[in-house]
């Protein structure tokens, strides 16, 4: 039989994936895979009841449909500040998943250089190297997750296409200041490549820290791609609603390479969503304050128990150390407290490009009762880890 194709073994599956997997196996909390455990609004629930009782049931416009687009459209023109055309600056996708792919085919030739901070969500590296290109990792230092701003400059000189930015960021909750963005917009400018920004906790920042969205620095519209979804700000990650914004020219070219992927996001749900790209301001203020409020109760019944972490300044994710408990990979850590402690993470080694095993990511987008049900077993870790020693 002939070989299959050799990028494949370029990375392994979604190590994310396989933990809800292994979670479920167990009856563990899932912790792992970040989607919540409780409903969307009730707005849209009921304007997902009436579009299915109607009459759109076929395929939209393959790009979006023009409604949809429309909405969204007036929504991120607000919070983005820039005027954003629907006919001519958007394209809908599949999820975010899809807009991050489409982003890269579009802008990457086989053989590009790509730019992607460590620790990045497991599927950037995939994505590029699906494209043809070469990831290049520039680290964000833990605990902190700064970077160096000479490492990045050496790595734009090597003749980089593209920079993925992931703002807020999976996994580490860094939010990136302005400053920082500044300094990458200047270094992307310099040597003329593009951004193709992740953003889909955009609304998921805590006080005192801000979003800024890349795109609205000065002359950085005409070289960056903005990707995000509806999944996290409505809690709809199964609906896989995502869309990329970019100058015409750009979306052009998105187009051709989105209809050839999926044809086109499901336009049922594409109507229904239009009723949640409506709200008004509260809604969003209303949705920080809840998961402030979430990461609050997670982060104190973690200082109970001793575990260290960085406090996550966006997102909703928490890179806790396991260095105390002496496991030689964080792999083995999280399939052991799966069964030991019936509560399921994501080993950091999966995010990050240099040998790092002694971080896991924990995720609090969760009910009251499942994350107090959850710091209750993790209460034993400890002592569990401390026997399994001896």
């Amino acid at each position: 039989m002939p070989e299959l194709n050799s990028k494949i073994n370029s990375f392994s599956d979604s190590v994310i994936r396989r933990m809800t997997r292994i979670a479920n196996k167990y009856n563990a909390i899932n912790l792992s895979q970040g989607f919540p455990d409780f409903d969307p609004p009730a707005e849209l629930k009921e304007s997902l009841k009436e579009v299915a009782a109607g009459s759109i049931h076929q395929y939209a416009v393959t790009w979006g449909a023009a409604n949809f687009r429309e909405a969204l459209a007036r929504k991120q023109s607000k919070f983005m500040g820039l005027e954003i055309d629907p006919e001519q600056e958007v394209v809908v996708t599949c999820g975010s998943t899809e807009a991050m792919m489409v982003a890269m085919m579009t802008v990457c030739s086989p053989g590009d250089k790509v730019v992607v901070f460590s620790p990045f969500y497991e599927n950037y590296a995939a994505d590029a190297i699906l494209s043809g290109a070469e990831p290049i990792y520039v680290n964000l230092q833990p605990p902190e997750f700064n970077f160096d701003p000479a490492e990045l400059e050496q790595a734009l000189k090597e003749g980089v296409k593209a920079l993925i930015l992931c703002n807020p960021s999976n996994p580490s909750g860094k939010v990136f200041s302005r400053s920082e963005l500044e300094t990458i917009a200047k270094l992307v400018e310099k040597y003329d490549a593009f951004v193709i920004t992740d953003e889909v906790y955009e609304h998921i920042v805590y006080s005192p820290h801000q979003h800024t969205y890349f795109a609205s620095l000065p002359g950085m519209f005409k070289r960056t791609i903005s990707c995000s979804s509806l999944s996290k700000t409505y809690s709809i990650t199964g609906w896989r609603l995502g869309y990329l914004i970019a100058p015409a020219e750009i979306i052009n070219g998105a187009r051709q390479i989105h209809d050839f992927l999926t044809v086109g996001a499901a336009a049922p749900l594409q109507e229904a969503a239009v009723t949640a790209l409506n709200f008004e301001d509260q809604y969003y203020q209303k949705l920080e304050k809840r998961y402030e409020e979430k990461r609050d109760l997670f982060l104190a019944g973690l200082d109970e128990i001793g575990l260290k972490y960085t406090k996550p300044q966006g997102a909703y994710y928490i890179m806790v150390d396991i260095s105390e408990f002496n496991f030689e990979d964080d792999l083995e850590f999280c399939e052991w407290m799966i069964k030991e402690i019936g509560v399921a993470a994501v080993p950091g080694s999966s995010f990050f490009k240099k040998d790092i095993n002694h971080l896991i990511r924990f995720h609090f987008a969760k009910k009251e009762e499942t994350l107090k049900e959850a710091l209750k077993r993790l209460e034993k870790l400890p002592e569990k880890a401390k026997m399994r020693k001896i």
